[in-house]
C-alpha cells in the first residue's frame, strides 16, 4: 500500500471521529448510531484490502465526496455548520475536513499508482 493510499485511508478516520463528535454532541439527531460510520469504514476497508489495486483509493474518494457534497446538496451541512452546539459545528468541520484530504489523496494515490505501472 502507498503512502497516498495510507493517507487517504487517515483521512477517512478523521472523518469517522468527526462524526462519532457529532454523535456524542447530538445523539438524538442520528437515532441510534450515525450510519455515516458504517459507510466510511466499510469504504476503508475495501480500500485497503484491495490496495494492491492502482484504482483502490476511489472507494475512499467516492464516499468523501458524496459525503460532503451530498450533504451540501441535501442542505445538510450548512446547519450543521451554524449550529448553536458547538459540537456538532466541531464534529462537522472535522468530518469535511477529514473527508476532503481523503478524495484529494486518493486522488493522488490512484494518480501515482497508475504512473507505476
Amino acid at each position: 500500500m502507498n503512502t497516498k493510499t495510507k493517507l487517504a485511508l487517515a483521512g477517512l478516520a478523521v472523518g469517522i471521529a468527526g462524526l462519532v463528535v457529532q454523535w456524542i454532541a447530538d445523539p438524538v439527531k442520528f437515532g441510534g448510531f450515525p450510519p455515516g460510520i458504517a459507510f466510511i469504514a466499510v469504504c476503508g476497508t475495501l480500500t485497503a484490502v484491495l490496495a494492491r489495486r492502482w484504482w483502490a483509493p476511489i472507494f475512499a474518494v467516492l464516499i468523501s465526496l458524496w459525503i460532503v457534497f451530498g450533504g451540501w446538496a441535501a442542505g445538510q451541512m450548512t446547519p450543521n455548520l451554524t449550529s448553536d452546539n458547538p459540537g456538532t459545528v466541531v464534529g462537522t468541520s472535522v468530518m469535511a475536513l477529514g473527508l476532503l484530504f481523503a478524495a484529494v489523496t486518493g486522488v493522488a494515490a490512484m494518480v501515482a499508482a497508475r504512473r507505476d505501472r
